[in-house]
Parts: structure tokens; sequence; C-alpha cells
């Protein structure tokens, strides 16, 4: 939508905008303050809204047959695999993000990460685990490792392993979240890219002292550093975005989204995984790299929510 106004997004919803938040995933609290910071930019700027936690028995009922719009500040399993997508195709209601389908491939980060291999796209080697893995022989083919669930975010439960006892600790602690993958620890530069609409917004290099961007770098600590411009060259950048760009394109996802990216010493970019509900707290990537790119919060909410409305209603 070209003509971003709060009079035509009024209009568009026709009433009050639904924002769907907290859920029962590990990431609960986060998503508690997604939605809250989200519903306090549309209120700033004289948009009706109302919270529903999807904790609640009756949150469908409560958006039936009086919601036409949902904004998802959902984050984890059952908001952002595609459970409460499908939900909201069958209210017939409208909603901010990607559909059933790509978000449930991109909260599946091991079958992303195949999908990815089919369609040669860069992404460090990988190995499912299971209690009966060989350890030793998985630390001898891919060498130091990242554990993480297939199905998790916001970093929880990941850990790095060098070592046949780490990785088998790391594989107990990681699978009480589900499936759990093994993937060749790459070392050098993280980085982050915010996709709005089809574009690539400016890169984020990622610098914390920590093993690696975990849940307490992410959301705690006052110590991380975010570089935005990134430091890359504008060739180095634009090769980055095409391919934050080709990932999130390769997975069917619309909207808005996040990307994360590794560098390697000599320069190559490995993808992660693609988040297609980024957090929106206020040590979030996505609004640092709309600032970047010349959007304040406000314009931010109003821009992700535009792109879920039909051009035919504004």
């Amino acid at each position: 939508m070209s003509d971003i106004t709060v009079a035509n997004i009024n209009r568009a919803i026709g009433g009050k905008l639904a924002v769907l938040l907290g859920g029962r995933s590990a990431e609960r609290e986060i998503s508690l303050k997604s939605g809250a910071a989200v519903m306090a930019a549309f209120e700033r700027q004289g948009i009706a809204v109302e919270g529903i936690d999807v904790a609640d028995a009756n949150w469908m009922q409560r958006l039936s047959g009086e919601f036409k719009q949902v904004f998802i500040a959902l984050h984890g399993p059952g908001g952002e695999d595609g459970t409460v997508q499908g939900a909201l195709e069958c209210l017939d209601i409208a909603y901010t993000g990607s559909g059933v389908m790509a978000s449930a491939l991109a909260m599946d980060k091991f079958r992303c990460k195949l999908l990815w291999l089919g369609m040669d796209l860069s992404t460090p080697r990988f190995v499912e685990l299971t209690a009966d893995s060989d350890w030793q022989g998985i630390i001898d083919d891919l060498g130091p490792v990242i554990v993480k669930p297939a199905c998790e975010g916001s970093s929880i439960g990941m850990a790095r392993a060098a070592s046949a006892a780490e990785l088998a600790d790391a594989w107990q602690n990681a699978q009480a979240y589900g499936r759990v993958f093994a993937e060749q620890w790459i070392s050098g530069s993280e980085y982050t890219v915010a996709i709005l609409n089809n574009k690539a917004l400016p890169a984020i290099k990622l610098e914390t002292d920590a093993a690696f961007y975990d849940f307490n770098a992410k959301y705690i600590s006052d110590e991380t550093r975010y570089l935005c411009p990134c430091g890359l060259s504008a060739a180095e950048e634009q090769e980055l975005s095409e391919l934050a760009l080709a990932a999130f394109s390769s997975l069917g996802c619309a909207g808005w989204g996040r990307v994360d990216v590794m560098r390697d010493a000599a320069g190559k970019f490995y993808l992660l995984e693609v988040n297609t509900v980024p957090g929106m707290t206020d040590h979030s990537l996505v609004p640092m790299a709309a600032k970047q790119a010349g959007l304040n919060f406000e314009q931010l909410v109003l821009a992700i929510l535009a792109g879920s409305i039909k051009a035919d209603l504004v």
C-alpha cells in the first residue's frame, strides 16, 4: 500500500484492531512485551486496539464476528508456527506476516535447512540428534557445533559443544523442547537482516562477549553491541540482503520478518534461520533496522499492518 495513513488503516479494519500476544510457548514473556509495545504504538496514533492472549481458552470466540484484522505479536510454537495462522484462516480474519505453510517451515529450523540445501542456499552443515547419535563421530565430522531445538526461538535450549560429552549433555538439555539438531559452529561475525514488505532493511551486526547470541544477550544484557550501519561494504551488504531475501522467499514468507546469518573468516555468508514474527521489544532488532531506514516505531507497525491489508480496502 503506497499511502499508509491512519485514516486508511481505520477504514480498512472497520473498528478495533486485535493484537494477539502471550500464548503458552517458552517465549511468552517476550511476546507480552512485544504486544504491549505494538499496542501502545497504535494507540498513540489513534488506532483502537485490543490485546488478546491466546493462552485464554476463549480467544477464538473473542475474535469471531468482532474483528476483521489481527496483528500477530506471538513468538515460538503455538503462535509463530502456522497454528494460529490456520485458525485465523478458518475464521476468515486477515493477519500480519506469513501464512500457514511459510510459518510452519520457518519455525522448524531443521526442515528449513533441508529446503535451503535443495535450493543451493548456503547454510552450515548439520545433523539431527537422537538418543542413538554417535556423539564422537559427529564431533569428528563437524568439529565444534551449536546444538539447537528444531522448533524453538530466542536461543532457548541452545548450547555450544566441542566434545562428545558436551554434545551429549547439550542434546539432553535441548530435547526437552522437542526435536534437536547440531549445526557446524561458524567462527565469525553474526548479522541479521529485517525484511519489510519485500524489501531488505539495513543489516545489523551483532557483537556479544558471550559464547554466542543467547537469550541473555538478546533480551537482558546491556553489553550486547548492535552495529547499524553494519560495517560491510556496499557490495557485501547487497550480497547479504539478496541472500536474506532469497531465504525469506524460498519458504513462501510474506509481509515482514528477519533472517539471521553468519559470516566466516573467509567472508562467506551462511543462513541460520528465518523469524516470521520477530521481537518488537526495546531490545529488538527490526525496529533498530527500521530506524536506520528512516522509519520510527509508529511508522514501522503501520507498515507491517498495511502490508497485510488488501489494496482495495484502503
